[in-house]
């Protein structure tokens, strides 16, 4: 089954991509790896997930931010580079900002990494880092950067 196919048969849809904020790209290829960006819990545009893990947020909406930003990473492989192009999923670094005491982020993270083994299968496998820190942009609870290995693009 394909990611699109098992998207909508895990009742999800992939979210309008969200514009750089800065003066960067979304998606920067070099060779056959993709490197996507940092995505945040945005959902067409709309913030989520605003605040910190274990005060405003429990470790559920973690995991919930943490698919959204999963979700937002598939969209800008989807439209920018072709499921069809992915060999597999490298590794992942997820972000966080949380009240002092609160420590459940691989449950957090686990929000990724699920929807990617969830979605693409054994392209999905991936190893990961987690890094807590004081504050994220816009107040985001988590945020996920990623790198793909790729097919190369067929020749024209």
């Amino acid at each position: 089954m394909n990611p699109t196919e098992k998207l909508k048969e895990l009742g999800l849809e992939l979210p309008q991509i969200s514009e750089p904020g800065g003066n960067y790209v979304s998606v920067n290829i070099r060779n056959n790896i993709a490197y996507i960006a940092i995505q945040f819990p945005i959902v067409n545009g709309e913030f989520q997930y605003q605040g910190r893990l274990g005060n405003e947020l429990t470790t559920a909406d973690g995991y919930k931010a943490m698919e959204l930003c999963a979700l937002n990473v598939l969209a800008q492989v989807e439209k920018k580079i072709g499921f069809n192009r992915v060999i597999g999923l490298n590794h992942i670094d997820a972000y966080y900002q949380a009240a002092e005491n609160w420590d459940e982020s691989p449950k957090v993270v686990n929000g990724a990494s699920d929807l990617f083994v969830n979605v693409l299968g054994e392209k999905g496998t991936h190893s990961r880092a987690i890094f807590g820190v004081h504050q994220l942009p816009r107040d985001f609870s988590v945020g996920l950067t990623t790198s793909f290995t790729l097919k190369p693009e067929a020749a024209e």
